[in-house]
């Protein structure tokens, strides 16, 4: 018997594998993974807009992909679609509060990026009193203490 990676097996089937729950990451990625769904969101973070909007904020996507991506994304309750003409229908589309919750997300991301691709100082986000580059850190309410990198382990999803 060959298994999906092309690997012998000595006529025993694959051992079955149970299904496992998704970690918190794997689910988050199951609904917003892909190529397109971050930008979009991106592009909503503003406020509502429509679909040729996001398309020209979004650069490069096409239009039945940013159609697909909108779907998914109102599917996920990520997005809700508000119908604004009957003919031919036209919608704006506008975050939902999970999906204003993914500011942060793509705020933390878009520092990962310009980090480690040497952008320069303004390309990050900048505290408008001073200048300087803001960072995000983990913060424990009940603590009132920041949680560095090296204290990752103490934390787990609950």
């Amino acid at each position: 018997m060959r298994l999906a990676r092309g690997i012998q097996t000595a006529g025993y089937p694959a051992p079955m594998r149970k299904p496992e729950a998704l970690s918190p990451l794997a689910a988050a990625l199951e609904r917003v993974g892909d190529r397109w769904s971050l930008h979009v969101i991106d592009a909503l973070l503003d406020g509502p807009r429509r679909f040729g909007d996001i398309q020209t904020g979004v650069s490069g996507i096409a239009p039945n992909i940013l159609s697909q991506r909108l779907k998914h994304l109102e599917r996920e309750r990520l997005i809700v679609a508000r119908l604004y003409q009957r003919r031919p229908p036209r919608f704006i589309y506008e975050l939902t509060a999970p999906g204003r919750d993914l500011a942060g997300v793509l705020r933390l991301l878009a520092q990962w990026g310009a980090r480690v691709g040497g952008s320069r100082v303004g390309d990050l986000p900048q505290h408008t009193a001073c200048g300087t580059p803001v960072e995000a850190r983990w913060y424990c309410p009940t603590c009132a203490r920041t949680i560095g990198d090296d204290e990752s382990a103490e934390m787990r999803f609950l």
